[in-house]
C-alpha cells in the first residue's frame, strides 16, 4: 500500500469525520473535503467556526473516510496527523473557483469572517475493513 492508494480513496469518499479536541471534550463533525494531492489532505471552514478555534489550539486531529460499496461493514481510511493553516492567495483563488458558493458564505457574514484553508500534509494512515475487525493494530500503515 502505498499513499497513491490514499488519495485515491479519499477522493473517491470525501465525506470526512474530523476529530479534534475541545478542552478535555472531543468533537467530532462530517465535513466535505475539498481536495486530496500528494500534497495532503485539503479543507476550508469559515474562521468563527469552533472547529478552526480548536484546531488553532490543538492542530492534532484525525479523520476517518467511509465506502459503504465494499459490502458487510464497508471500508473506512483512518488518518492521524496535524492540521497546518495556509496563507496562499493562489489556493484561495482556486478554492472560490471550484466553490463559488463559500465566497457567498463569506460575504453574507459579519466583516471578520475570512476562509481558512487547512490541510493534513504528515502523518500516518490506514485502511479498515472487516479483515481487520479486532486486529486493528496489524492494519499496514501507510506514513505521509
Amino acid at each position: 500500500m502505498d499513499f497513491s492508494e490514499c488519495i485515491g480513496f479519499a477522493n473517491a469518499n470525501p465525506v470526512t469525520y474530523i476529530a479534534t479536541i475541545d478542552g478535555d471534550q472531543p468533537r467530532v463533525r462530517a465535513f466535505a473535503m475539498w481536495f486530496a494531492d500528494e500534497t495532503g489532505f485539503y479543507y476550508h471552514t469559515g474562521t468563527p467556526k469552533r472547529i478552526y478555534s480548536q484546531l488553532s489550539k490543538n492542530p492534532k486531529t484525525e479523520l476517518c473516510f467511509y465506502s459503504p460499496e465494499s459490502g458487510g461493514a464497508g471500508s473506512m481510511m483512518r488518518v492521524a496527523g496535524s492540521v497546518e493553516f495556509l496563507n496562499d492567495t493562489a489556493l484561495e483563488e482556486r478554492l472560490y473557483r471550484d466553490r463559488p458558493w463559500v465566497k457567498d458564505l463569506v460575504k453574507a457574514g459579519p466583516r471578520e469572517v475570512k476562509v481558512a484553508i487547512f490541510r493534513v500534509a504528515h502523518g500516518e494512515a490506514y485502511f479498515w475493513t472487516m479483515e481487520y475487525n479486532m486486529r486493528e493494530g496489524e492494519a499496514p500503515r501507510v506514513r505521509f
